[in-house]
């Protein structure tokens, strides 16, 4: 049994001004109520899961502060765990589609890889709950079903376009998961610094040069 000293998602992130947290839009009270009662509840738990951790947040704390009652959040949900899947799913859902979007708007490597990195740090800092449920959840602890982050669908589409650039010999023949963690593995790192606090400066600034160590990495 899980006991309160679950650290958060993301532990520092709520502890330092730095973080793109800090300036994360909190939406009034006046305006949450204009939201259909899932979606109020959704919007509290991914806060409070990030915020205080997942075993540190209740179902009761969710409908306090969402103003959706607890036999509401059970109809729509089923519970926590439930929550955690819906979150989960919307945001794999979401990521697919955007990197979908890229793949069939770009036709090389270069450009797709370029526009991926630049989506992941855009959503750093307009989403940065969204971005710290994704990448600093230990999924299996709470949905022990679920595929981790680096086994789902977009990740299968990142690496299958890196097939593609190996195939077209527009990259070198490497490991397409060699490849994948050449590419994008810095921008992942640096979305973790800067989650942390450790990197001051929106992520846009570093977009041009992350990306370019990534490419020189796996380009002939």
């Amino acid at each position: 049994m899980r006991n309160l000293k679950t650290r958060p998602l993301v532990n520092v992130l709520t502890d330092t001004e730095n973080s793109p947290m800090q300036s994360a839009k909190i939406q009034s009270p006046e305006l949450l109520e204009l939201r259909p009662a899932r979606a109020r509840a959704l919007d509290v738990a991914i806060r409070l899961f990030v915020r205080r951790g997942y075993f540190n947040t209740s179902i009761h704390d969710i409908g306090k502060e969402s103003d959706v009652s607890v036999g509401s959040i059970y109809h729509y949900f089923g519970g926590k765990e439930g929550i955690a899947k819906a979150l989960h799913d919307t945001y794999i859902d979401r990521m697919q589609r955007e990197i979908g979007n890229i793949h069939d708007s770009k036709s090389t490597l270069k450009d797709r890889s370029r526009a991926i990195v630049k989506m992941l740090f855009q959503l750093t800092e307009q989403e940065p709950e969204a971005i710290a449920f994704m990448l600093g959840v230990k999924l299996q602890e709470f949905l022990p079903n679920e595929l981790p982050v680096c086994s789902s669908k977009p990740f299968e589409q990142m690496r299958d376009m890196v097939k593609e650039g190996i195939a077209s010999g527009e990259i070198r023949r490497l490991s397409p998961m060699v490849a994948v963690a050449a590419l994008y593995g810095g921008a992942h790192r640096m979305i973790h610094h800067r989650m942390e606090g450790r990197i001051k400066e929106p992520l846009y600034r570093y977009e041009k040069e992350i990306w370019e160590c990534g490419w020189r990495s796996v380009v002939k």
